[in-house]
């Protein structure tokens, strides 16, 4: 992997992403902006003040959804521009136009869902029969009935949208365009630094030295930006906080999992029995990667290591989109056409350059297809993440065939499920291949141990518990600031792992390298849904076929059904704490086999 990072002209095409998909050109983007206000003014000269009946509901939202069709495109082409280079001036000017076009038109039409909301139930009952179409949205609105605010209230919230969303802007721009890392010294030696090189190079070095400095490096610069970031987040739970007071919530939680359709309970729970009951395993998984690498003492900048440093195989583009191909086949020949288009009509970007995001998603624009950004490091553990956002672009591929465009996003509860799926699919798969292989074994394993459930279990989960914490401040009036967030986040990261790791210096600015701060409760749903994907490729491997073919019929129905149901449907009850503790226990069974596989292989 080269360390020298290029500027986005400069790197080779066939490893970026194509939008002509979205946009042929410039000036189709512009008809498409052009056609939105249109619609957006035919929709109010036609509708406004006259949702009174379930015809007139029906035929609006009919136009609507047409509406939300093209700007969901012109949000991706805006976004999709800017999230692989921030540097891109005419793309952030672009992205910043279109976010003040959005705000106006949600805030002129904001109506829709104020004047509908006023109505009877036996009104939007009826509007509910009239249209399979709308009725999920509908039903929707009567949920959120009791906590509507008066039309000019929501009119203005709406307005308001460009600065009430713009916490997250303000990191980004922040942590990918302000924070120059420079380089660092090990023993004479200058080291480039960035927050994407850190994040998918240096915390995985074997070399201690080399690893430990570049941590403390990193640190040192987000520590020059901690009360700028820490006051940013403080904007954000504060908004939090009085969306949820004038809405009539009893606390900020409860209004962030209102729009999830998840009681208090199930997130309680999720945060609790986690903390509990996988810190020992991780605690033991954490002293055999002590003694593997034969560190005096094991430090939070230790914990990415690998089991096997020097196994892991190196990996070309072609050669994962092979193995991807091959391991995820098992869904069926619809999925592997889906996965060859991903790969010969670049829906992804791979490539590497200066102001590109880090880490990887999936955006799914509507009736067009998903696009998957990621920073390719030529390392078999990249197909596992390949996998992992490919589970997600498969899940809404499929959805969007079935469902309209209100119906196809489930609860963010659920949204992790299909993703983590395909990393244990691609497990199976390798583990099968090379079945008389222990070393190969064990490395599947690890990979499973110190990436699949380690992201989504111990660093999510610590941050859903560090959450929790904030918006435990913030529910009783107060306010959060660095040193507050700092001590937050170091007692949750030692409660977590006690005496088996130092947490080092440093390790407590954590808080600033994620954006899912601002997304409300996001954190803690990834261990949910890799319970939900856990537990269905449990019934795979006993099962068999008929597991996958319940799974598939569970992507497809989109956002129609709540997470619970979805689970359901795939034979999981995650009413009770029975899947999260088998979950728990799946993963002490791996970590028990990596440590024997090791003594195997060690003589």
């Amino acid at each position: 992997m080269s360390t020298h990072l290029l500027e986005r002209r400069d790197v080779d095409e066939r490893l970026t992403w194509d939008l002509s998909s979205i946009f042929k050109t410039e000036k189709d983007y512009e008809e498409a902006v052009q056609k939105a206000r249109a619609m957006t003014e035919e929709i109010e000269k036609e509708f406004k003040g006259r949702l009174n009946s379930p015809e007139n509901i029906n035929k609006c939202l009919d136009k609507y959804r047409v509406l939300g069709e093209i700007v969901t495109l012109l949000w991706h082409y805006a976004f999709l521009t800017v999230a692989v280079d921030q540097t891109d001036t005419h793309a952030v000017e672009r992205q910043s136009k279109f976010k003040n076009m959005a705000a106006d038109i949600e805030s002129r039409l904001s109506f829709i869902e104020s004047e509908i909301i006023q109505q009877k139930e036996e009104v939007i009952n009826k509007a509910i029969e009239g249209s399979k179409e709308n009725a999920n949205y509908l039903k929707e609105i009567l949920r959120k009935k009791k906590y509507a605010l008066p039309p000019e209230v929501e009119k203005a919230l709406s307005a308001l949208s460009p600065v009430i969303d713009s916490f997250e802007d303000i990191y980004n721009m922040a942590k990918l365009a302000d924070m120059n890392f420079g380089t660092f010294k090990v023993e004479g030696k200058e080291y480039p630094l960035s927050f994407s090189l850190f994040e998918t190079k240096w915390e995985y070095e074997k070399d201690t030295k080399v690893r430990r400095a570049a941590f403390e490096a990193f640190y040192n610069k987000l520590k020059e930006y901690q009360n700028t970031i820490a006051a940013v987040y403080n904007l954000e739970v504060q908004k939090d906080k009085i969306l949820a007071n004038l809405r009539g919530f009893n606390s900020v939680i409860d209004s962030l999992l209102f729009p999830q359709k998840v009681d208090r309970e199930m997130y309680e729970r999720q945060i609790d029995l986690i903390m509990e009951h996988l810190a020992p395993h991780m605690r033991k998984f954490a002293k055999l990667l002590q003694r593997v690498h034969g560190l005096e003492e094991m430090t939070f900048a230790d914990l990415k290591l690998e089991v096997d440093p020097d196994f892991e195989p190196e990996v070309t583009i072609e050669e994962a989109k092979g193995y991807i191909e091959e391991g995820l086949s098992v869904l069926g020949e619809d999925y592997r056409q889906m996965l060859r288009r991903a790969f010969d009509e670049r829906w992804i970007d791979f490539a590497e350059n200066k102001g590109k995001m880090t880490g990887a998603f999936c955006a799914t624009p509507y009736g067009i297809h998903p696009y998957v950004l990621i920073n390719w490091a030529n390392k078999m553990r990249e197909v596992f993440v390949l996998a992992h956002e490919l589970g997600h672009a498969g899940h809404f591929y499929l959805a969007q065939q079935y469902q309209n465009i209100f119906d196809t996003r489930p609860s963010l509860y659920f949204i992790e499920a299909p993703s983590t799926m395909n990393e244990l699919l691609m497990a199976n798969y390798l583990m099968k291949k090379n079945s008389d292989d222990k070393r190969m074994r064990r490395w599947v394993l690890s990979t499973l141990v110190s990436r699949t459930y380690y992201h989504n279990f111990v660093t999510h989960l610590l941050e859903a518990a560090y959450q929790r914490e904030v918006y435990r401040i913030i529910d009783k009036g107060g306010s959060v600031t660095a040193p507050t967030l700092n001590k937050i986040k170091r007692e949750v990261l030692e409660k977590f792992w006690g005496d088996a790791v130092k947490i080092n210096e440093g390790a407590e600015l954590t808080w600033m390298r994620q954006p899912h701060y601002y997304m409300g409760l996001y954190p803690y749903t990834y261990s949910a849904g890799l319970t939900i994907a856990t537990q269905v490729n449990k019934r795979y491997l006993e099962e068999g076929q008929k597991a996958l073919e319940d799974w598939k019929e569970v992507l497809k129905a989109g956002g129609t059904k709540t997470p619970l149901e979805l689970a359901q449907m795939a034979g999981v009850d995650m009413t009770t704490e029975k899947p999260l503790l088998d979950t728990i226990q799946y993963i002490g069974d791996m970590i028990d086999e990596i440590i024997q596989l090791t003594e195997e292989l060690e003589g």
